[in-house]
């Protein structure tokens, strides 16, 4: 049985730390500010971006690179591995297309190799925890069958609970109607908004003001885990769009109430500029998503 790498992009947003050490191929997704483009090796920090958000920047984004998708799975073929990849939704973004075209023509290029692409239908460290875990099951001596098919079989249960701190970012991105944002502006409702079952960022209640708003994500992300999904064999893990002291108070409170460690790290850009500044997220394991 030949070897195979695990492999996503950078909308994962698992910290760097985590991809160096478990050898994650990243392909880059990219976003642009003022005609510059950023992805590869030229990159802002995340302040650096969101600062610019604040100031009113307006980023626009961009799926992977065909070439980039090429050469990274080329490079993989040329050393005889297999790849297993993992995509950002399919529903949110055109980059899991351009994946799937870029493995079928280096598959055809190279017989016997094998490229599974599974798209997660999640975003951020929904998608990231989803990498996570097909990470153990390789340690474990799994192949990439076996965890491709684990993870189709079991990815309704990677659940995204977000809140976004201006509605006027969503109104951009064409997920509310601009009277939506106005009024919700002025009477500092905020959206909860889940990914859904066809991995789409859809509204799914609201709350007024920011602390209650942080509680409401909190009390459904526990109530989603249940006691089924606090062990340690499954992530809990909470992303924030450059608002450190919230994710640090939700993360803490997420420890209180499930025992659990909780990874937190940046929204990505690519994420980010749809979300903007402050956005917050719980990323956990449930029964199902929309709960």
């Amino acid at each position: 049985m030949r070897d195979f790498v695990i492999t996503a992009d950078s909308n994962c947003d698992l910290p760097q730390e985590y991809v160096d050490a478990n050898q994650i191929g990243i392909i880059p997704h990219y976003y642009d500010i003022d005609g510059v483009t950023y992805g590869d090796e030229k990159n802002l920090t995340p302040k650096e971006f969101y600062d610019l958000m604040r100031a009113g920047k307006m980023p626009t984004t961009m799926a992977s690179n065909p070439a980039v998708i090429r050469d990274t799975f080329k490079a993989y073929a040329d050393r005889g591995l297999d790849v297993l990849h993992f995509s950002f939704s399919s529903a949110l973004s055109g980059g899991h297309s351009n994946v799937v075209c870029g493995a079928e023509e280096i598959c055809e290029e190279n017989p016997g190799m094998q490229i599974r692409v599974v798209d997660t239908l999640n975003v951020s460290l929904g998608e990231g925890m989803v990498v996570m875990k097909a990470v153990r099951m390789k340690k474990e001596g799994k192949s990439l069958l076996e965890i491709a098919d684990w993870v189709e079989a079991h990815k309704q249960e990677f659940c995204v609970y977000f809140v976004v701190d201006d509605l006027f970012h969503l109104h951009r991105g064409g997920r509310l109607s601009k009277t939506t944002a106005i009024v919700g502006s002025v009477l500092n409702i905020k959206p909860v908004l889940i990914v859904d079952a066809e991995g789409k960022l859809v509204n799914n209640g609201t709350a007024r003001g920011r602390k209650k708003a942080l509680n409401t994500i909190i009390d459904r992300a526990v109530a989603s885990m249940g006691t089924e999904y606090l062990s340690d064999e499954w992530d809990l893990c909470v992303v924030h769009g450059d608002a450190p002291e919230d994710a640090k108070m939700v993360a803490d409170v997420l420890k209180e109430k499930t025992g659990k460690t909780v990874m937190v790290n940046t929204v990505s850009p690519s994420i980010g500029a749809h979300a903007g500044p402050a956005a917050l997220g719980i990323l956990c394991m449930g029964k199902s998503r929309g709960q």
